[in-house]
């Protein structure tokens, strides 16, 4: 697993400090954003993420490329929906080599890390052997959830908060919760101040909405070790 942030509203704090305080103020944006004192941009920014007005923080975007991991994590992220998405075309890169993501539980043991291993060896086979005869289209049908791709991702402030709170949960599944702490770590070394709360509920509300589902571990602080929440709870992983 490889996680970049490729790029990113520069500035991003001001910019979205200016337009929060331009709500209130009789001066635009374009004046306010040339302020210097740093205490002042902290305060116009966290009053309103206080307050639950997140829509001031949609004007910073975020740039990922996320690698190295598997199309069983893609299908999770998609599903956040405000976000641009550009993935690894199974149809036009051909898959030849045997790329796959292989779980803990799974590599922690030793026969089912054996049988893994052999059934990967076998669809691997069987796809050169179709991608050699068929369209490289019709030969990706073989292979599995455990392949790896690439997928670069781009989402506002506010959209990167809502995809914390979900992702970085003990109950998410552990490969997509790994990215999203890279990811919160990252985002939080260029804007301290927007993601400083940003995190599971446990963490951005002092809560935890899960009610009987909740793992009862909450997450006191992010450690952004990769795997220090695997381990952490054995509640049910949501999809």
């Amino acid at each position: 697993m490889r996680v970049t942030l490729l790029s990113y509203t520069k500035n991003a704090e001001h910019l979205c400090a200016a337009a929060a305080n331009s709500c209130y103020s009789g001066r635009g944006a374009s004046e306010l954003i040339e302020e210097t004192d740093e205490r002042k941009v902290e305060n116009r920014l966290l009053t309103p993420l206080k307050a639950g007005h997140h829509s001031v923080i949609e004007h910073a975007s975020f740039t990922f490329s996320i690698e190295g991991v598997s199309r069983a994590l893609t299908h999770q992220l998609v599903r956040h929906r405000l976000a641009s998405y550009s993935q690894q075309s199974q149809r036009y890169v051909g898959m030849k080599n045997a790329n796959y993501v292989m779980p803990d539980s799974i590599a922690n043991d030793e026969e089912a890390s054996q049988r893994y291993q052999k059934l990967m060896d076998l669809i691997w086979e069987e796809y050169r052997y179709l991608s050699d005869k068929l369209p490289l289209e019709d030969a990706r049908y073989v292979l599995p959830n455990a392949c790896t791709t690439n997928i670069t991702v781009t989402m506002n402030a506010r959209e990167l908060w809502h995809f914390f709170e979900l992702r970085c949960c003990n109950r998410t599944q552990w490969e997509l919760r790994n990215v999203a702490d890279e990811m919160l770590r990252q985002v939080r070394e260029v804007s301290p101040v927007i993601f400083s709360k940003a995190g599971p509920p446990c963490l951005s509300r002092g809560r935890c909405p899960e009610g009987n589902m909740s793992c009862g571990h909450p997450r006191i602080e992010l450690k952004f070790s990769g795997q220090d929440a695997a381990s952490e709870s054995s509640a049910p992983e949501k999809d």
